[in-house]
C-alpha cells in the first residue's frame, strides 16, 4: 500500500508543477473566460426557477459535457421541511424515489433502473465530501442534511465516476449554506412549521461577516407521530462553519455537522392489509437510532487568476443502532403465553469511522488562440465499520439496545482507497469542446471476525482481503449551437466495489468466489439542452448504462451457495425536461408569472442474455419503473405563488424473477403504478416575513414504493396519505 501512496503523491506533484508552469509561461489569448461558479455561493437569486444547468466549471470541478442539474432549494415550491424529494427533484427526469420513512428521514433516490435503497447507487456528498456509511464497502446514506439548510443540490448522471469514484447512478452533492452572501455582522433566520400527524419543526440559523471572517450556523429540530401507527420520530441537526480569509488568495474553512435521528419503524404490510387500511401497523417495538457527525477542514487557494487549488480533509463518524422483531409481517408479534412477555427482539449495532482527503487543482491554459482547462486531483481514504449483529435483545417495547449474552456476529470491515484523476476541456474552437478524462484507482477491502455461534463457539469469518488496481477512462463533448443551446455527449466507465455484504457469507453454508470482481461498466449520454431567451429551457437526451459483473448467489455443483459474479444488465432510455413561461414569452407583465414544466423518463432495464442465472436472464431489473412522469404549473401574482404538481410512476417488480403474485408476507411481488398530486403555495408578507403552505397527496392515493425483506419492513411499505404543512419564516 505505501508504494501506491508514493506513486499518487508524485503524480500530483507532477501535475501541480505542470499547472504552475503552464500558468506562468502561457498568456491567455482568448478573452472569453470559462464560466466559473465558486464552491458555495448564492445561485438563482434573480430567478424563480428551481432548476438550472450547471456551469462548465464549479470550483475545481468540471461539469462540461456531462448530464447534470442544479436545484436551487430557495426556489423549490414544495414541502422542503419534510424532505419530499418528488417535489424537490421534480424537474430532474427519471429520478425514482422510495417513499416510506416518516418526514423523509432517510432519502432513497436512483435513476436509470438502479435501486433507490438509501441512494446507494449515487455517490452522496455534502459540500463536496462523502457522507455515506462507507462509499466503497457500504455506500448507504443513512444521513442527509435538512433541506432547509441546503442552498443547492448538484447532480451528475453518466460521466461522474472519473471525478468522484464509485458509482453507476451519478453524484449528488448537498451544498450547505455558509453565509457567504451575508454582508453584515449578524443575520438571523427562523422558520417554524406545523403539519399533519403532529409535525413540528424549528429551523433557526445565524450568520454574518466581519472583516476577514464569515460564519454560519443552524439548528434544526423536527418531530412528529407519522401518518401510520407506530411511526413516532424525531430529528435534531446542528451545523457550524467559519471561513477565515487569510489573504486575498487563501481561505480556510472549518465546519462541523451533527445529526441525531430516532424513528419508530411501523414495519411492512401484506398487499391485502394495504388495501384494507394502509395506516395500520403490526410492529410497535421496532426502532432505529442514528447519530452522524461530519467534520471537515477546507482550504481554497486562488494561485492566480487562472489557477485554483482546493483541499478537503474530512471525516464521517456514524453510529447506526436498530432493535426490532423482524420475522415476516404475517407472523404476529404478540405476548408469549409461556412467559407472559413479548418475544426477544433482535439488536444490530454499526459503527462507521471514515476519514479522507481530497485535493484538486484546476487551471486555464492556451493552445493556439483558444483557452482550455485542465483539472486533476487525488483522493486518500480509509474507513472502518464495526458490526455487532443478531444480538438477543430485550422483550421491551421502547428503544433499548441492551442484549443477553454476546453478539453472534462480531465483524470488522476495512476499506482503503487511493485515487488520482485528470480531466481536460479542449476547446477545439469556440463551438466544439472535447473533455477526455482518466482515473487511477487502488482499492483494498477486508473483513475479519466471527459470523455466528455454534454450540457456544464463535464461527470465524472467512478472512478475506481484496486488493486491486484499475483505470477508468471517459470522453465527453459539447457542440454549441449558440450561446444558449448545445449538443452534449459522453461515454465514461464506472464501477461499484465489492460490498461488505459480499464478504461475510456464513462459512458453514456459503462460499465466496476467490475471483470475485467489482461490478464494472459504463454510461453513455447524448442530448440537446439550452434556453430560448428567458422563457424556455430544456434538456432532452438518450442514455445507455451497461452494468457488468453483478454480484449474486448461485448453487454450485456441490450444492453449495456461491457468492460470485452472476452476469450483467443494461438500461437504455430517454430523459427529457421542458420548462416554459408563457407570461415572459408573450407579455411584459411584472405582476404576473407562470411556469409550466414537464419531466419524463423512459427506462428499459433488463438482465442481459449472458446473465448466469437462467431464471432471471432477459427479465426486467427489479425496482426499475419503465415510465416516470412529473409535471406541474406555478402561477405567481405579485407576492403570492401557487404550484400544482403531478407525479406518476410506472409499475415495477420487487425481485429479479419478476414475480407478479404477492407473497403471503408481502416481501415479494408486483409494485403497482401510482399517481400523486401535490399543491403548495408561498407568500411574502414583507421583506422580513414569509409563509409557505401545502397539501401533499391531495387525492389521498393508496400506494407503496417498495417491498422489504428486513428493515424497515419486512413487507410492503405504504407511502404517506394526504397531509399538510404550514411554515412561517422570519429573516432579519
Amino acid at each position: 500500500m505505501p508504494r501506491y501512496y508514493i506513486t499518487i503523491f508524485y503524480f500530483f506533484l507532477f501535475i501541480f508543477g505542470l499547472f504552475q508552469n503552464i500558468s506562468a509561461q502561457t498568456k491567455i489569448k482568448d478573452t472569453t473566460q470559462p464560466n466559473y461558479l465558486p464552491d458555495v455561493t448564492v445561485v438563482g437569486r434573480n430567478s424563480k426557477s428551481d432548476y438550472q444547468q450547471m456551469p462548465e466549471i464549479v470550483g475545481t470541478n468540471i461539469y462540461a459535457g456531462k448530464k447534470n442539474a442544479l436545484i436551487v432549494i430557495e426556489n423549490v415550491q414544495g414541502n422542503v421541511v419534510n424532505n419530499t424529494m418528488r417535489q424537490v427533484l421534480a424537474k430532474v427526469p427519471g429520478i425514482h424515489i422510495w417513499e416510506s420513512d416518516p418526514s423523509g428521514i432517510q432519502i432513497g433516490v436512483a435513476a436509470r433502473g438502479l435501486s433507490p435503497n438509501r441512494s446507494w447507487e449515487f455517490n452522496v456528498r455534502q459540500n463536496g465530501y462523502d457522507i455515506a456509511a462507507d462509499p466503497f464497502g457500504y455506500p448507504e446514506a443513512y444521513y442527509n442534511p435538512p433541506l432547509q439548510a441546503v442552498q443547492r443540490i448538484e447532480m451528475i448522471r453518466g460521466q461522474g465516476a472519473l471525478q468522484y469514484g464509485p458509482q453507476f447512478g451519478g453524484m449528488i452533492n448537498y451544498i450547505i449554506k455558509n453565509g457567504a452572501e451575508i454582508n453584515k455582522p449578524f443575520a438571523f433566520e427562523s422558520q417554524q412549521t406545523i403539519g399533519a400527524f403532529g409535525l413540528r419543526n424549528n429551523f433557526t440559523a445565524i450568520g454574518g461577516k466581519q472583516n476577514k471572517l464569515n460564519y454560519y450556523g443552524f439548528f434544526d429540530q423536527r418531530n412528529g407521530n407519522g401518518w401510520r401507527e407506530h411511526s413516532e420520530f424525531y430529528t435534531k441537526a446542528g451545523f457550524g462553519t467559519i471561513t477565515y480569509q487569510m489573504s486575498s488568495k487563501i481561505s480556510l474553512t472549518i465546519e462541523l455537522m451533527q445529526s441525531k435521528i430516532r424513528s419508530q419503524q411501523p414495519g411492512g404490510l401484506t398487499d391485502q392489509q394495504i388495501i384494507n387500511n394502509p395506516k395500520q401497523s403490526f410492529r410497535s417495538r421496532n426502532w432505529i437510532d442514528i447519530t452522524w457527525t461530519t467534520p471537515a477542514l477546507i482550504l481554497n487557494y486562488q494561485i492566480n487568476k487562472d489557477t485554483r487549488w482546493n483541499t478537503k480533509l474530512y471525516g464521517t463518524i456514524g453510529d447506526r443502532n436498530s432493535v426490532g422483531y423482524l420475522l415476516p409481517i404475517n407472523i404476529k408479534d404478540s405476548i408469549n403465553p409461556a412467559t407472559l412477555q413479548y418475544n426477544n427482539r433482535l439488536v444490530n449495532l454499526d459503527q462507521y469511522r471514515n476519514y479522507g482527503l481530497e485535493s484538486r487543482i484546476i487551471t486555464n491554459y492556451a493552445l493556439g488562440k483558444l483557452n482550455n482547462t485542465i483539472s486533476a486531483g487525488i483522493r486518500l481514504y480509509t474507513g472502518t465499520t464495526k458490526r455487532l449483529a443478531d444480538g438477543k435483545g430485550s422483550t421491551n417495547s421502547n428503544y433499548d439496545v441492551s442484549i443477553e449474552g454476546i453478539f453472534p456476529r462480531d465483524i470488522q470491515f476495512v476499506s482503503n482507497n487511493i485515487a488520482g484523476f485528470v480531466e481536460n476541456i479542449f476547446r477545439i474552437n469556440k463551438r466544439f469542446y472535447l473533455i477526455p478524462g482518466i482515473r487511477l484507482e487502488w482499492l483494498e477491502g477486508a473483513a475479519a471476525g466471527s459470523n455466528g455461534i455454534t454450540n457456544g463457539t464463535p464461527i470465524p469469518l472467512q478472512q478475506i482481503t481484496r486488493t486491486r488496481t484499475f483505470v477508468l477512462t471517459g470522453l465527453g463533448s459539447e457542440f454549441h449551437i449558440n450561446e444558449q443551446s448545445e449538443f452534449y455527449a459522453n461515454i465514461s466507465q464506472a464501477y461499484r466495489p465489492i460490498q461488505f455484504a459480499n464478504l461475510q457469507a456464513p462459512p458453514t453454508t456459503d462460499l465466496i468466489d476467490p475471483n470475485l470482481k467489482d461490478a464494472k461498466g459504463y454510461n453513455f449520454d447524448f442530448g440537446y439542452r439550452g434556453k430560448v431567451r428567458n422563457y424556455l429551457q430544456f434538456d432532452m437526451s438518450i442514455f445507455y448504462l451497461q452494468y457488468n459483473n453483478r454480484i449474486g448467489t448461485i448453487t454450485n455443483s456441490n450444492n453449495q451457495r456461491l457468492v460470485t459474479n452472476v452476469g450483467a444488465s443494461n438500461s437504455r432510455g430517454f430523459e427529457g425536461y421542458l420548462e416554459f413561461n408563457p407570461i415572459r414569452a408573450y407579455t411584459n407583465s411584472n405582476n404576473l408569472d407562470c411556469i409550466l414544466f414537464t419531466s419524463y423518463a423512459y427506462t428499459d432495464a433488463k438482465y442481459s442474455a449472458n446473465h448466469t442465472d437462467a431464471n432471471t436472464k432477459g427479465k426486467r431489473v427489479e425496482n426499475a419503473p419503465t415510465d416516470i412522469f412529473r409535471g406541474g404549473i406555478s402561477i405567481g401574482i405579485k407576492q403570492l405563488l401557487l404550484s400544482l404538481q403531478v407525479s406518476k410512476v410506472g409499475a415495477s417488480f420487487s425481485d429479479a424473477n419478476n414475480t407478479i403474485a404477492p407473497s403471503p408476507n408481502g416481501n415479494i411481488g408486483f409494485i403497482p403504478s401510482y399517481t400523486l398530486t401535490d399543491l403548495s403555495s408561498s407568500f411574502k408578507l414583507s421583506k422580513i416575513i414569509n409563509a409557505k403552505a401545502g397539501i401533499n397527496n391531495i387525492f389521498n392515493a393508496k400506494y407503496f414504493t417498495r417491498r422489504a425483506g428486513g428493515y424497515p419492513g419486512p413487507g410492503a411499505l405504504p407511502g404517506d396519505s394526504k397531509n399538510y404543512f404550514i411554515t412561517v419564516g422570519v429573516k432579519l
